[in-house]
């Protein structure tokens, strides 16, 4: 089967390419087979994304920035192992010679690790809910992007649908009694992210990694200097909390190395409907489990993003439609 593109271009933009914003398809032929499997891993990797909520608050006593710096260190580790395992270590010679792209990965791990926590803090503070907004809005601001920085022209669905979304960000403003910082940090920090990771051809993991490794030198210095002034928690509360600071690493790479493979085994419009499990889950863990405040001002905010993605998601159906008929005459 062929692959399914928004749009036939050699460079898409950026507005073409919200369908899904974790990561660019890898032309790889796809069968029933693969497609099912591709379809499966999906749902596990948001899945397992859209669940983090419940994990984070099990790391308490421990604060935002510790579980931050944890997180970056026990991925790489684990990160590490995966690629000595597989012997796939030649991206890094190359990489430490081309300084541009070395630039490039140091700005998206800020970016990441921007995101990463305030994600975490968002969810300790009890405002998953806010935190599933940042990832509803996320192709939003992507697009958005897109026309600031790559001065790209919008389709009309486009436009309606940023439009929608400024609405609901100033429905909701008054709604929360202020900006709903948390959910504008994170899509915009990951929107940066992923312009910046499309300038550079690394696959997830190694991506991961060379990301990881810009920032655990500043991590581990971080996570001695707590331990050194007593108030570090992964030596003083037990086996347990050390344990699940641990399994951070675990949680952050499992679900990485399943999109991976998902990528390359679905088209990208399904994909990219898959992507809204992980939003989805974090909005009900936020309102039927932690029963977190919906207003009907927040309601009403919410509705009219989920308005807006609707837009968008149509009229990506649409040109993967038009670009399909196309091709079969």
């Amino acid at each position: 089967m062929q692959k399914l593109l928004i749009e036939v271009r050699s460079r898409p933009r950026l507005a073409d390419c919200v369908v899904t914003s974790r990561s660019t398809q890898v032309e790889t032929p796809i069968t029933a087979d693969r497609s099912r499997e591709g379809l499966w891993l999906a749902i596990a990797a948001y899945g397992m994304w859209g669940v983090f909520p419940l994990y984070f608050p099990l790391l308490e006593p421990a604060g935002a920035v510790e579980i931050l710096a944890q997180r970056i260190v026990w991925s790489l580790a684990l990160i590490l192992v995966i690629l000595l395992i597989r012997r796939r270590w030649a991206w890094a010679g190359r990489l430490l010679r081309q300084p541009r792209q070395l630039g490039m990965l140091s700005l998206a791990a800020v970016m990441i690790a921007v995101n990463w926590g305030t994600y975490i803090y968002g969810v300790n503070s009890g405002d998953v809910v806010e935190t599933s907004l940042g990832y509803f809005i996320n192709p939003l601001l992507t697009i958005a992007l897109g026309v600031v920085v790559l001065r790209e022209r919008l389709g009309a669905a486009q436009w309606i649908a940023v439009g929608i979304g400024l609405v609901a960000v100033l429905v909701l403003t008054f709604g929360y009694g202020r900006p709903p910082w948390i959910a504008l940090v994170l899509a915009v920090a990951f929107a940066i992210y992923g312009f910046v990771k499309k300038q550079v051809n690394l696959p997830a993991l190694e991506g991961l990694a060379a990301e990881t490794a810009v920032l655990t030198v500043p991590a581990l210095v971080y996570l001695v200097v707590l331990e050194a002034i007593g108030v570090g928690t992964f030596l003083g509360h037990g086996a347990g909390h050390s344990l699940l600071l641990v399994l951070t690493g675990l949680l952050t790479v499992v679900p990485l190395v399943c999109f991976g493979a998902s990528a390359t085994r679905l088209p990208l419009s399904t994909l990219g409907l898959v992507q809204y499990l992980g939003p989805v889950l974090q909005f009900l863990v936020g309102v039927v489990i932690n029963h977190e405040q919906m207003t009907v001002t927040r309601w009403v905010g919410f509705g009219l993003v989920w308005l807006a993605l609707a837009v968008l998601m149509a009229d990506a159906v649409r040109r993967l439609y038009d670009v399909r008929r196309t091709n079969v005459r």
